[in-house]
């Protein structure tokens, strides 16, 4: 069924004033945490599986192509300045490379063998997870990538906004959150690519808390690589060990994040 692609529930858009537009574009996207809700049962299944793996040395990977495709890029490469994780530890690949962040690369995602030929280049293996993420659930790139990785005895899992879709008989924890048709028929990079950005920061951010990577609600690992976040980062050390801002940004910049600081602390 493709829900994806059916008939708006708004007809005469071009008719509405901007007033209009913007309303039943909110109300349209009111629908889409409900949607994500009803998931959360898929969604804690796939972090349980990831983790241990991750605690082992795997590694995460998105590969999708398009709105969705660069959701995963965007959410990898928020990895490793937010949790302080290597790059390459989560990585978000798109088909037609790069490049197709920026621009759309004709037929790149109806290429069967490609996403497999992108992960080899990464030494894909075991530990590893593989998400694939299509909004339709029936991207052949996305597709023939996580059947590959299954095959060779890799985790997969796949967000998809269709329910039953050929994605989802491919993986091994599906996360289909239904969002029901987009205010322009078809733009899914509404509703459908909002559901992914969700259910990947409930991903990323919940593995990333079980690999240790927060302590209370801080991102005591972020790296310190602009102006706010020194300040931030001052900020939380004030707070924890109860010394003016000065002291606690010459310790921050002396020891590299705040994890470095409370630990030097500790064990001083």
């Amino acid at each position: 069924m493709n829900v994806t692609e059916s008939e708006s529930n708004h007809n005469h858009l071009e008719q509405m004033s901007v007033k209009e537009l913007l309303t039943n574009i909110n109300r349209e996207d009111q629908s889409v945490p409900l949607a994500v809700e009803k998931v959360i049962p898929q969604i804690e299944a796939l972090v349980k599986e990831i983790v241990p793996r991750m605690e082992k040395g795997g590694r995460l990977f998105y590969i999708g192509a398009g709105t969705s495709g660069r959701l995963g890029v965007v959410d990898a490469s928020e990895c490793p300045p937010t949790y302080g994780v290597e790059h390459g530890m989560v990585v978000g690949i798109i088909a037609g490379g790069d490049g197709a962040i920026r621009k759309a690369v004709e037929f790149a995602e109806d290429d069967e063998n490609q996403a497999w030929k992108d992960l080899q280049e990464y030494m894909i293996n075991h530990k590893d997870t593989v998400i694939g993420i299509a909004a339709s659930g029936g991207t052949p790139y996305v597709i023939g990538g996580v059947k590959k990785a299954k095959q060779n005895g890799i985790l997969t899992g796949c967000i998809t906004c269709n329910p039953d879709s050929a994605l989802a008989w491919e993986v091994d924890y599906p996360i289909e959150p239904i969002v029901g048709p987009e205010f322009v028929t078809g733009s899914t990079r509404m509703k459908a690519g909002t559901a992914q950005k969700l259910v990947l920061n409930m991903l990323s951010t919940a593995v990333m808390i079980q690999l240790g990577r927060v302590e209370g609600n801080r991102m005591v690992d972020m790296q310190l690589s602009n102006n706010k976040l020194v300040d931030r980062g001052a900020k939380m050390v004030m707070e924890m060990l109860q010394v003016d801002y000065k002291t606690a940004e010459q310790l921050l910049r002396k020891h590299g994040s705040v994890r470095k600081v409370i630990d030097h602390i500790k064990n001083s």
